[in-house]
């Protein structure tokens, strides 16, 4: 039981964490700043949208984590890779003499491996199931 409790708090934190993204999209979509500062580049408010989404379903998981173990599977895997390309790229940058902050790298890799950690075996989620038919 603590294992479950401890799987809904680290799902509520990082759940939490995407939604609150939801600021710096308003700020970059109701100042255009993805327009003005940033060079036409509409990538991050993509990305953050797509954050904040993630976000609200991961917080619809922390009730019942066992009932959704593909979608914490899912954002688990999605950070481990998203922090491997962005890594590459800060690698790239560092090679052409460019300063590229590493911080984002190291943030979506411990959230990836957080969210690895707490997805549920098969074996756990059966025996979920079973406990809950029975």
């Amino acid at each position: 039981m603590k294992r479950e409790r401890t799987r809904q708090v680290i799902l509520g934190l990082v759940g939490l964490f995407f939604v609150a993204l939801i600021y710096p999209l308003w700020t970059d979509l109701w100042h255009a700043k993805w327009l003005v500062q940033m060079n036409n580049n509409e990538c991050e408010p993509m990305f953050l949208s797509f954050f904040v989404v993630l976000g609200l379903f991961l917080l619809l998981a922390v009730k019942k984590p066992s009932a959704h173990r593909s979608l914490i599977a899912f954002a688990a895997w999605w950070s481990v890779f998203h922090s491997t390309v962005m890594a590459v790229q800060t690698i790239e940058a560092w090679n052409r003499g460019v300063h590229r902050d590493y911080t984002d790298v190291v943030i979506a890799g411990i959230i990836g491996a957080v969210l690895l950690a707490v997805t549920l075996t098969e074996r756990e989620a059966a025996a979920h199931r079973e406990s809950a038919s029975t």
